[in-house]
């Protein structure tokens, strides 16, 4: 877990900082709102997608790599324009969970 954790710190923030730089030089500067709602609003048609498959639906599935990317992008512009290290919350969140599931199991439930 350890080994996982560090690659998380290492690389996310790696591909955050590069991203940001691709966004800052191709795109007008927004809000942290507006990527928060633009993130929203991705992970709607993402879900809505699901949804469709979910109840049988003949759906082209390609649609799927295209709103994960969009889901992806947003997320990424939004942490980048709150400042968010998206590396280290990714990893104390992980830290966190292993812990809980450790508690968890010691009192014979799971996560």
């Amino acid at each position: 877990m350890q080994k996982f954790l560090e690659t998380m710190e290492k690389f996310i923030p790696a591909i955050q900082g590069e991203f940001d730089q691709y966004q800052k030089a191709n795109f007008p500067e927004r809000t942290p709102q507006f990527f928060c709602l633009e993130l929203n609003g991705e992970a709607g048609e993402l879900a809505n997608l699901e949804k469709k498959l979910w109840k049988g639906r003949d759906i082209n599935t390609d649609l799927l790599d295209d709103e994960a990317a969009d889901v992806f992008i947003a997320l990424m512009n939004y942490a980048n324009s709150r400042g968010i290290n998206l590396g280290k919350a990714v990893a104390s969140k992980l830290e966190w969970i292993d812990g809980k599931m450790k508690e968890l199991k010691k009192a014979g439930k799971e996560y």
